[in-house]
């Protein structure tokens, strides 16, 4: 079982070039800025200035590795598709997200992250149309559920199958770092993913 409560942050990595090969298994945190992925980090590790929350869009520029003293690493990317960053900070930050991807690197799943509140952007759909032709396993989690009432939740879910490609086959999952839906749930798949031998 991944310790959860044993997160440690081990190193980030503003380029490419700076990124040891990969060593162990690699579990990624993926989505636009301000998807709520820091809090989420936070809330699964149950940690609350494990990964820095930031009113800031776009403040990850880094690549973050941590640990929980297990076999693998989980690396936070950058948050895509901010809009007030000059286009030389946009162009690192696609090559350090792309260059990550394209390095040959012991990926044992990305989480994607999408606000559950609104249709997935453009830069989402790119995200998951590259990760189904790299074959790469992942799985969606909606961000801001607990914005949402319990129908509201409902219909999004239900368009998100037409809004997404293979939606049927898509691991989708509501989550809320607020109220805590969905980690449980996360940390069971992230425990399978990562520890596979362990039900053996």
């Amino acid at each position: 079982m991944i310790n959860f409560n044993k997160a440690e942050f081990v190193t980030s990595y503003g380029l490419l070039s700076q990124i040891p090969p990969s060593e162990r298994l690699e579990i990624a945190f993926a989505g636009r800025s301000n998807v709520g992925k820091s809090s989420m980090i936070n809330k699964l590790f149950n940690r609350k200035g494990l990964a820095r929350v930031s009113s800031v869009p776009g403040k990850t520029a880094t690549i973050n590795f941590y640990q929980t003293g297990d076999e693998v690493y989980f690396v936070d990317l950058p948050g895509y598709g901010y809009a007030k960053v000059a286009k030389s900070e946009k162009q690192r930050w696609s090559e350090l997200i792309e260059g990550y991807f394209h390095d040959d690197r012991d990926i044992a799943l990305v989480v994607q992250l999408i606000d559950m509140r609104h249709p997935p952007t453009k830069l989402d759909l790119q995200m998951i149309d590259f990760l189904i032709e790299s074959e790469i396993p992942f799985l969606i989690v909606l961000t801001k559920a607990d914005k949402l009432s319990k129908n509201q939740q409902a219909v999004r879910l239900e368009a998100l199958q037409t809004e997404l490609p293979y939606a049927d086959q898509i691991t989708m999952l509501p989550f809320s770092s607020e109220t805590g839906m969905g980690v449980e749930e996360l940390r069971e798949i992230l425990n399978e993913v990562a520890l596979p031998d362990d039900d053996e």
